[in-house]
């Protein structure tokens, strides 16, 4: 038997997983592992690649957790045949060799045989981590807002406090006038979710909100205080933005 701690963490949905692994065991395994994590379901399990991938055809799901090597088509194999809108993936196998070749194609995670407790639960925090930065909302009725995970919640940030987005490592930091939030996910990530009408990227490193610019002078914006680089890139862009006159 498993045992795992309780995780009382609230996500605005339940994600869903389907165990794919030839052998019946690690099946059983996983299946005990998922049991003993909050919020995370198991919509069924397969035991070839084949038949995940017809079992996908037809059902939604958040995550896969994939064995490589099985009969027929290989874990890899079924990766790349559902492309980028396919689930989230974490591999689950013996094989070491294969690690590489799976992180270029852009799995959560790999985690070795036999699979440990606080590396599984590692591995689901960072699809979690994924999953709600995929589905994070942003309302268009007046009063506009983002779903973001600050520590163990879900908080909801209105667009209009946002001065601008700041990239550090792998966290992205919010910055508003009364503090930061950081999130683990991408600049190109909250990109998407913020509305382009009110936000624009002015360096590799920055997005800002057009309507907190204070001042530009000598390549920098200045949003409250804090000069920020504008790259040459994204110069054209913001001039055509802010309507000098």
């Amino acid at each position: 038997m498993i045992f795992l701690p309780s995780f009382n963490i609230s996500l605005i949905f339940r994600m869903n997983c389907l165990i794919v692994d030839d052998n019946k065991i690690a099946r059983t395994t996983l299946r005990q592992l998922v049991n003993h994590v909050q919020d995370v379901g198991i919509a069924d399990e397969c035991a070839t690649a084949d038949e995940a991938y017809q079992y996908l055809l037809k059902h939604k799901i958040d995550l896969l957790l994939l064995d490589i090597q099985m009969p027929g088509m290989t874990g890899l194999e079924l990766t790349r045949n559902l492309g980028k809108e396919g689930p989230l993936i974490i591999f689950t196998t013996s094989r070491k060799d294969h690690a590489l070749e799976a992180f270029e194609l852009n799995v959560v995670d790999y985690i070795l045989k036999p699979v440990t407790p606080p590396r599984f639960v590692q591995a689901i925090e960072k699809a979690r981590e994924i999953l709600v930065s995929r589905n994070m909302e942003v309302k268009s009725d007046g009063d506009e807002f983002i779903f973001i995970r600050d520590s163990s919640i879900i908080r909801r940030l209105h667009i209009e406090d946002i001065l601008y987005a700041e990239a550090m490592g792998d966290y992205v930091k919010l910055h508003t006038l009364q503090k930061f939030y950081a999130i683990h996910t991408t600049l190109k990530s909250v990109e998407a979710r913020l509305p382009a009408s009110k936000f624009l990227r002015i360096h590799r490193s920055y997005i800002i909100a057009i309507s907190k610019i204070d001042t530009l002078q000598e390549g920098a914006i200045v949003i409250n205080g804090k000069p920020l680089p504008v790259a040459d890139a994204y110069r054209f862009a913001l001039n055509s933005r802010i309507n000098v006159i």
